[in-house]
């Protein structure tokens, strides 16, 4: 009888660790333009192959190429531009407001501010996110008070969440943006959910959901695509791949996919990848994914391959699992400099222009953050009531939460 060797399991490591040089062989890029753009109403299993691939409209010249360009002006996207830059400013004075004790917690965007900032300007008014924590730029494309969302982040006296969640977990109904849970995954169901319920009710607003790469190892995710899949639910599947979760490399939760989009095709939903530094490209791939959905055509599942510059979060020191220089090494380039540099390729922007534009947007956010800060820091000035702990759970306060209150004598 043949003597049989132990079972192995198989643990996905990095290509490189700290002290290492980075390594990006992994990510095949193709060029600006190359990938086709199906029509909308195209058979799911007809373009099973764009979930290997990445789409993209800018080239390395700043030029915009291919069938996904085109679709906005030199004004729109001078928007965008000012979107993201006010996105990255905002972060670093929050990032820098945590540093001094005003708030106990922050997570940055730097490098994924194309992301929401694209997506928003494809949405219409009434349709709903569903967001992790790195969205905030579909409140500021959306035009939400920078002034409440730092007044969240402090949780003063006018944070319009009253101190209930955490730092950076906005909500705001009439912009779109879903509370967002500390619970990983959970929102993917919610937002399949929100869509079918429009679609019951015969509405016509749609749901996007978002997630990142290391939470799609969640049982959540999976059943958000039982159900898109089977109810071809009016929702469009965000996957933001930022090659790390909180310490641990995307292959940990991609597994043997080979991508995270592939993971919609085994449920027959059309699975699209895209450059996530390429506003242009983000906005395309969003709005045809958006206008499928809006002709009951299904859920469409889109990864966007980008990198998350900063830490995970303020608790959070990346130079213990990645290499220092890794995100100089991020082939797919800065969001920002890379839309300034179309722009000023056609004439519509300018170094000097961009620089005033800098300066504008830094005064701008510091007055804003002026103004929070006269309602209350973490540790200084105002706070919400303790009250308002037992308010806004039921439209009819229980018994036992008013025993509890009064037992807390607020």
């Amino acid at each position: 009888m043949t003597e049989r060797r132990p079972l192995t399991l198989h643990v996905p490591e990095p290509a490189v660790r700290p002290g290492g040089s980075p390594d990006f062989s992994n990510v095949k890029i193709p060029k600006a333009g190359a990938v086709p753009r199906p029509n909308v109403d195209v058979d799911p299993e007809a373009i099973r192959d764009l979930a290997f691939s990445i789409i993209r409209v800018l080239n390395r010249s700043g030029e915009a190429v291919g069938p996904w360009a085109g679709l906005l002006s030199d004004g729109e996207l001078l928007e965008g531009l000012r979107h993201m830059m006010m996105l990255r400013t905002f972060d670093a004075r929050m990032l820098m407001a945590q540093r001094q004790g005003k708030t106990s917690f922050y997570m940055q965007h730097l490098g994924e501010e194309a992301i929401s900032c694209a997506f928003r300007r494809a949405l219409s008014p009434g349709d709903m996110n569903f967001p992790t924590y790195r969205q905030a730029g579909l409140l500021i494309a959306g035009g939400y008070s920078m002034v409440d969302m730092m007044c969240q982040v402090y949780s003063n006296s006018r944070d319009p969440l009253k101190g209930r969640q955490l730092p950076v977990m906005y909500s705001s109904k009439e912009h779109g943006f879903f509370t967002i849970s500390g619970n990983l995954a959970t929102q993917y169901v919610q937002a399949v959910g929100w869509a079918m319920a429009s679609a019951i009710s015969n509405d016509t607003k749609i749901a996007a959901a978002w997630i990142g790469d290391g939470s799609t190892a969640e049982s959540d995710f999976h059943a958000a695509l039982v159900f898109a899949s089977t109810y071809k639910a009016p929702v469009v599947l965000n996957i933001v791949n930022n090659q790390w979760a909180i310490s641990t490399f995307q292959g940990i939760a991609r597994g043997g996919a080979g991508t995270f989009a592939a993971r919609g095709l085994g449920f027959g939903i059309p699975s699209l990848r895209v450059d996530g530094n390429d506003y242009l490209a983000v906005y395309a791939v969003a709005r045809w994914a958006i206008e499928r959905a809006r002709r009951n055509l299904g859920p469409t599942l889109v990864e966007y391959v980008t990198y998350r510059v900063g830490a995970h979060s303020t608790s959070d020191d990346p130079s213990a699992y990645r290499p220092k220089a890794e995100s100089d090494a991020w082939p797919l380039g800065d969001p920002i400099i890379r839309l300034k540099n179309h722009l000023i390729m056609r004439g519509a922007w300018s170094e000097e222009r961009h620089k005033q534009a800098e300066a504008e947007i830094q005064d701008t956010v510091i007055a804003a953050q002026k103004v929070a800060e006269s309602y209350g820091t973490l540790h200084a000035g105002a706070k919400p009531s303790a009250r308002d702990m037992f308010e806004g759970v039921y439209a009819e306060m229980p018994p036992h939460l008013r025993r509890q209150r009064q037992q807390a004598g607020v």
